[in-house]
């Protein structure tokens, strides 16, 4: 598999040449071409440049001829290398052969991708292979405007890989994979991954990144959403960062979906509960319209497919104008002619009239296949700071579900609890006031999620340790501040409800 795509972009590596891929790993990794041999290289200013497609810092730290400094400016900074310094590096001609690199200039090969190194979350060294010129968005856009380009790994990417549920699984399924970053994290802990993508670019620079990764191969298969995915196949993980981006047109296919409005992410959304497997999670990055007239929570409620939990976070909203410049840029067109820009800019913004959308946001869905007769669908804005990797707290989110759909009240009060990890109280009021006018509990694990409790809610907190049933610590709180313990019991556990949903109390079962 190799050559020139339709899309009229150069020529890919092979990839029928897994022997190549690995000597090419062997000594990509002997070089130190990795994610921390960078940062030791470059430093952290010209290493958070390049993040930014901002190259100048990083040329100036590959001056030398050691074999990471060459590495560097041939697969980062795409600059030409005599072949005889390349040569005392990889094996130069296999390269040429199977197409990583190309003669330029007499005695001077160059790279003909991007590839980056990338540190897998157990201290893996991969290798992330994408379009040159198309490693990162950065501020400045991507750098080539033709439709069929491969981007590297970007904001999106990496939050998407953090957010996922990481248990082992038999089957998973990385939907719209690129570069195949998600298939890339899923190989490490399902039996079987596969990655489907419109562009039969993405899904060859998908097999470069795994070979060059030495990870297993996944089942490659083109085509549009679930269109590739067989009658009746099924998966434990559903993973994307789709085309989201809420656009007049389809230009590129790496952002733009090609429906109308949102209909892209809420198709993808409604079609993924049926190829979800009991207790399988599906889980998206995706742009939403908040249309005049409109509740945007219960616009994404109608989304969630019968038969499963979810859980909408949007992280982000931008009005249409902030929209409209942020994807102009991404695509490079303020560097363009000013009258094309301002006629796209109009195109965006006519667009978003006709459908009466005043803003747009940004967010995850997860859903979980769930066999419960009333599944749980949370829909919550939160736009503030998160400690990733959140596969784990969101895993945790949906079992602590269970546990409150499974005990009545009586039986919440006859159960035990802990204060998770990393809990702290805040008191706000006025200075030198008796009473605090209301207590806070703030995480600093997670979510980092804070709350409001009133103070018999804080004390409960404060003791739960897993050894007293939440009845006995209501009854003994009762005795200190003299109230009929009854009404405790009886108001309380909507309070404890609370703090086990948002994570702030463990269940001890």
């Amino acid at each position: 598999m190799g050559g020139v795509t339709d899309s009229g972009l150069a020529p890919l590596p092979a990839t029928d040449r897994p022997d190549v891929a690995a000597r090419l790993r062997d000594a990509l990794l002997a070089a130190s071409f990795t994610a921390d041999g960078l940062l030791d290289l470059l430093g952290a200013p010209a290493y958070a440049a390049l993040a930014r497609s901002e190259t100048v810092p990083a040329l100036r730290a590959t001056r030398g001829d050691t074999p990471l400094e060459t590495l560097v400016r041939l697969f980062l900074l795409q600059q030409p290398v005599p072949h005889a310094r390349v040569a005392a590096v990889l094996p130069a001609e296999e390269a040429v052969e199977c197409g990583w690199l190309t003669r330029v200039g007499g005695d001077e090969v160059a790279a003909t991708v991007d590839v980056r190194p990338y540190g897998g979350p157990g201290g893996e060294d991969w290798f992330i292979v994408s379009d040159l010129g198309c490693a990162v968005g950065g501020a400045g856009g991507i750098g080539q405007r033709n439709e069929g380009v491969v981007l590297g790994v970007g904001g999106a990417s990496t939050t998407l890989a953090g957010i996922t549920v990481r248990t082992p699984v038999a089957s998973a399924l990385d939907l719209g994979t690129g570069s195949g970053i998600q298939a890339l994290h899923a190989s490490q802990h399902a039996t079987r991954v596969t990655a489907t993508d419109l562009n039969p670019r993405a899904l060859h620079i998908t097999a470069l990144t795994l070979a060059l990764s030495g990870a297993r191969a996944a089942d490659l298969r083109e085509g549009s959403l679930f269109e590739p995915v067989k009658e009746g196949e099924t998966f434990d993980l559903i993973v994307s960062n789709p085309p989201f981006v809420i656009s007049p047109g389809a230009r590129l296919t790496y952002r733009d979906g090609g429906m109308g409005g949102d209909d892209l992410c809420r198709s993808l959304v409604q079609q993924a509960g049926e190829r979800l497997n009991e207790g399988g999670f599906a889980q998206f990055l995706a742009n939403w319209q908040h249309v005049a007239g409109e509740d945007w929570q219960d616009r994404l409620r109608s989304w969630v497919p019968r038969g499963c939990d979810a859980w909408v976070v949007q992280r982000e909203v931008q009005d249409v104008t902030q929209y409209a410049e942020l994807w102009l840029r991404d695509a490079g067109d303020h560097r363009g002619d000013p009258a094309e820009y301002q006629a796209r800019y109009d195109a965006w913004l006519d667009e978003f009239e006709a459908r009466k959308v005043k803003a747009v946001g940004f967010g995850w869905i997860t859903l979980r296949r769930t066999g419960a007769a009333e599944p749980s669908v949370t829909v919550e804005e939160w736009p503030h700071p998160v400690e990733q990797p959140l596969g784990e707290a969101i895993r945790a989110h949906f079992d602590r579900l269970d546990y409150l759909r499974e005990y009545d009240d009586a039986a919440l009060l006859e159960g035990h609890f802990k204060l998770v990890a990393e809990v702290v109280q805040e008191q706000v009021g006025l200075p030198g006031a008796e009473d605090p006018e209301h207590v806070v509990l703030r995480q600093h694990r997670g979510m980092r999620r804070a709350t409001k409790v009133d103070t018999v809610g804080a004390g409960f907190a404060g003791v739960c340790d897993g050894t007293l049933s939440a009845g006995r610590i209501l009854d003994a709180i009762a005795q200190l501040v003299g109230e009929d313990p009854l009404l405790l019991r009886d108001r309380t556990p909507a309070q404890i409800r609370l703090l086990v949903e948002q994570g702030f109390l463990e269940p001890v079962v």
